[in-house]
């Protein structure tokens, strides 16, 4: 038996606009069967948002009317499954080259972002390096936030992991990222808790091997 999931309105014109834009506020009225003014009410929000994107209609009478249509950043609002693609085709190679090839191609993930985050470290202090490391983090969506104890070593936190069902499943990729730490900051980093074996987060302790010297 069909049964017909009840939408809010915001949530309805998101599903309108991904599988019927652009549209106009307008069409969307008509579709809903609201006031144009809830209607626009909605739309200013998502475009404040920056979910929604703009362009100008002309008309054969009047003024050109705007028309609607999602941005890259509304995707977030709809189910991915990329994560079980990749750990089907991670399966499949393990079965047909064995697990170490899997643990191969992490370490050359592991040293193409050494590569890459190695420019952007040249010539900085360590804590230089550890805030632009946690805006690396937090530009791959690892919602990162770092922070200085008083003796001098650092804390860095990631609180997402856009990776987490991948690592779950190969811990290497855990392992991988500890290296990189370590071999861009080049100092020595633990890490305390992680997300992949049940920790609220990935804390890695930074040891600054220059503390600040007491006055």
């Amino acid at each position: 038996m069909n049964r017909t999931i009840e939408l809010s309105t915001r949530e309805q014109i998101v599903h309108m606009l991904k599988t019927k834009a652009p549209l106009t506020a307008k069409d969307i009225t008509n579709e809903l069967q609201i006031t144009e003014m809830a209607v626009r009410r909605h739309l200013a929000t998502l475009e404040r948002d920056g979910y929604l994107e703009t362009s100008m209609i002309r008309q054969t009478m009047g003024r050109p009317t705007a028309a609607y249509r999602l941005s890259e950043l509304a995707e977030g609002f709809f189910p991915k499954t990329y994560h079980t693609l990749t750990l089907d085709l991670l399966g499949e190679l393990a079965q047909e080259s064995g697990v170490d090839m899997i643990k191969t191609l992490f370490d050359r993930r592991k040293s193409k972002l050494q590569s890459k985050y190695a420019t952007t470290m040249e010539g900085l202090s360590l804590s230089e390096k550890v805030l632009q490391l946690t805006k690396l983090q937090n530009e791959n969506g690892y919602m990162a936030e770092y922070e200085e104890r008083e003796n001098g070593d650092f804390v860095i936190q990631e609180h997402n992991c856009p990776i987490s069902h991948i690592a779950n499943e190969y811990n290497h990729a855990c392992h991988c990222e500890l290296d990189l730490f370590k071999s861009i900051l080049q100092v020595d980093v633990n890490r305390t808790e992680c997300l992949a074996t049940g920790g609220s987060k990935c804390s890695y302790v930074i040891s600054n091997p220059s503390p600040p010297t007491k006055p």
